[in-house]
Order: C-alpha cells, then structure tokens, then sequence
C-alpha cells in the first residue's frame, strides 16, 4: 500500500466539502460508510442544488415562454439565466448557442439526425475513434447506413493515448465531421482536442466533442478550441439527471433543420406546413427541462465557487495515488495511460476474477461503489481483449482514505478468489 505522505496535500479539496453532500455523511453499506467511487456514471447533488430543485417547485414553477402569469414569468427568467450561465461556463459569448436537451446522448442524436441526415453523402467519411463511448458510436453508425457515407474510426497507441499520426493520415478531404470524446471514460484518457480541431478544420471538416466526462472536471473553452459542437450532461456535473446541453456554431445551428416537432419550436402552423422558431427554440420542443436547468445552474455556480483548476489539481493527486497503489498489486492489469495523461478515474481487470465479482464485494463487505461492466465502450473492451473491467472514477468530494478502501478491498477479494491448494489425501 501507498502511504498518504505520498500525497501532495495542497492539492486535497477542503473538508468541509462534504458536509455538503448528504447521501455521503447518511448512506452506511452493510455496516460500512459510503465510498462513493462511480463518478463518471453520475455524481452526487449538494445540498446547493437539492434545494435549487426544491425551490423551483415550491415558489416558482411554471412552464416557460408561454404564460403571461408570474410564475411562468419567473420560471422563463431562471431558466433562460441559467442558458447564460452555461454559456459563460464552457466559454461562448452567444446564449443562443446553448440547446438544453435531455442529455450527452440526446445532443449527439440532435446532431446526427439534423446536420448528419441533411449534409452526409455516399463518399462523405466520419471519424470517430476506438474509444468512444456507445453514445458517440451508435447515432453515427445510423447516420452513415441511412447517408451511404463512411465511418472511419482512429486507433490509439499502446499505452491508451488517441494515435495522433493515424489521425491526420486518415483526414481527407472527404472527411465532414470528426466526432471525438474530449477524455475516455474508461481509460481517462484526455485528448488534445484543440489540435484535434485544429486538424480537422484545416481539410473542411467540422469537430463534435463529446465532453460529458472532460466538463466537470476541466476548464472548457470552446472558443478557443474554435469547437463546432460540444456535447456535456448535468449529472455528471453535480447536476439533476434529465438535462444535458449541446453547443453548437449559431451559422450551424440556424441552417439546420428542427429535429422533434411540437410546441414551442415553431414561429407559425399551418394545416400543410411550419415555419421554425429562431434559436435556441428551435431545437426545443415541448416543455423542456426546466427544473433540471435551473439546478444545473446551481451546479454551475457550486463548481465556479471551487474553480475546475482546483478540482482537477485535487483529482489529479487521488488519480496518481490511486495509480500508485494499483500498480502494486500483483495479477491487476490498469487499462490506459499513465497518470499524467489522464484525469479522474482508473479502470482495471484481472485475469481471473470478473468484474462484476469484483464490484460485489467491495461494496458488500468494504461499502465502496465502483462501476463494473464494459461502460458502454464494447468496441474498446474487445480491442483491449477483455469482456468487462472495473472503474474508479473520482470526483471533488472524494479523500485519499477512500483510495485506502479501494486498495484493501481489492486485495482482499484478490485473496479471496485466489486458488487454494488441495489437501493432500492420509495415506
């Protein structure tokens, strides 16, 4: 085991974070206090944001644009703050720009259904990559059959790190969009994303992030990464479930056409037809998820008030000392880079032991929660030659007592699958 003066202690978020969060002082597994390690899955709600949600439906709920009553006067205001905020969180200067959808996967379908449907031709190529999470994959792989266009899908290099020189030898002038997660959520790996970009725009092609897993841990400017879409979910951001946002270019978002029907993204009906609405309406229709928007405000606000240097600094020590303490222990393989390659989270398999084993007991018999499975990253768990793997993943809230946990807990399931030698027969 790691020792804690392993451990850059300026790095370590306060303590006082945690009284912040209620499901971490009240939840007890078996006997055992709650360490909360699935993070990249869905992270834990302040009580900033608990009561936000609260708030809303207590004193201000109504739906939004459509009233001329106060509460719906109030809730409109709220939520179309709450636009501005997240537009000022990743970096843009337009609010219009800002599509509240319901999640990560519902803005990437926006994209491939309304820009991939309307622009991708038999010749046209996409490229993904090997490490994509399903969301990132599938939309893509509809797109292309009903198009006639080609996806193509970059390797990455031995230590888990995307294979840049692939990269630009597969960019072509055929190539129309690079879809590309902004850091794995399996193998952590962080990706240069303003080269990417860079890249890409130099041969025509337009650039969607799939930053679900980079935003709430890294500052995010996308006007600086000169980014086309960017995709993220409030969940994985201390955020309610139900409300993700795309980003997306104001020329590209306006020549695309709506992709849901309905209420609120027209400008005017008729029995034989529709004109739009202008954006962001356009791309929002129905009621949309107003109370999700709004606590993801909250949430915003809780994050700015730490600031995401310092939340990644704080990662980034729990990471390397999580490393550190797996690289130890014998018969463990850790899937991706090294530590400073990647960002909070460390996925590993053993070779005799599954996953899901695995995640059982430690959170039966040492109360820590990790993910277990393939984390929606089949094509990259084939690659690696292994069915499933188990995932850390951490967050501003978590202690290096808690990688501890981890680290005992696995040795002693270790131990316990370990083979016993047959007792040999009296004579």
């Amino acid at each position: 085991m790691n020792s804690l003066e392993t451990i850059d202690q300026s790095a370590m978020l306060p303590e006082s974070l945690r009284a912040d969060f209620p499901i971490l002082s009240g939840d007890i597994i078996n006997g055992h206090p709650l360490v909360f390690l699935d993070n990249a899955a869905s992270t834990q709600r302040p009580r900033q944001v608990i009561d936000a949600i609260a708030r809303v439906y207590e004193r201000d709920y109504a739906n939004v644009h459509r009233g001329i009553h106060t509460l719906s006067e109030r809730s409109t205001e709220q939520y179309e703050e709450a636009r501005e905020k997240v537009a000022r969180f990743i970096g843009t200067a337009n609010p219009q720009e800002v599509i509240f959808t319901q999640g990560t996967t519902g803005s990437i379908n926006l994209v491939a259904r309304s820009w991939g449907e309307t622009n991708l031709r038999p010749g046209d190529e996409i490229l993904t990559t090997v490490m994509e999470h399903h969301s990132n994959l599938v939309p893509w792989q509809q797109v292309t059959a009903k198009t006639g266009a080609t996806l193509r899908h970059v390797p990455m290099t031995e230590d888990g790190q995307l294979d840049m020189e692939a990269f630009g030898e597969l960019l072509n002038e055929q190539t129309k969009l690079v879809a590309v997660t902004s850091m794995s959520n399996t193998l952590g790996t962080v990706n240069p994303i303003a080269e990417i970009i860079a890249q890409a725009h130099a041969v025509g092609a337009l650039v969607l992030v799939d930053a679900a897993q980079s935003v709430p841990h890294l500052p995010t400017d996308v006007a600086a990464w000169d980014c086309d879409f960017l995709a993220f979910s409030g969940h994985k951001m201390l955020g309610p479930s139900g409300v993700g946002i795309l980003y997306g270019k104001e020329a590209l978002l306006d020549a695309m056409p709506p992709f849901l029907g309905g209420g609120s993204m027209i400008n005017e009906v008729c029995l034989d037809g529709f004109t739009p609405a202008e954006l962001p309406a356009k791309f929002e229709a129905g009621t949309p998820p107003i109370v999700p928007a709004i606590a993801m405000s909250a949430a915003i606000d809780y994050l700015s008030a730490i600031g995401l240097e310092e939340i990644h600094r704080h990662e980034q020590a729990l990471v390397k000392y999580a490393y550190e303490g797996l690289s130890q222990i014998d018969g463990l393989r850790i899937l991706g880079p090294a530590p400073e390659y990647r960002s909070s989270l460390v996925s590993f398999a053993f070779e005799k032991i599954h996953a899901h084993e695995f995640a059982q007991v430690l959170n039966d018999q040492f109360g820590v929660a990790v993910r277990a499975g393939h984390h929606c990253t089949q094509p990259l768990h084939k690659l690696l030659g292994i069915s499933a793997s188990t995932r850390a993943s951490f967050y501003l809230y978590n202690r290096p007592e808690e990688v501890d946990r981890l680290l005992e807990g696995i040795t002693a399931v270790q131990k316990m699958f370990a083979p016993r030698g047959r007792k040999r027969r009296a004579q």
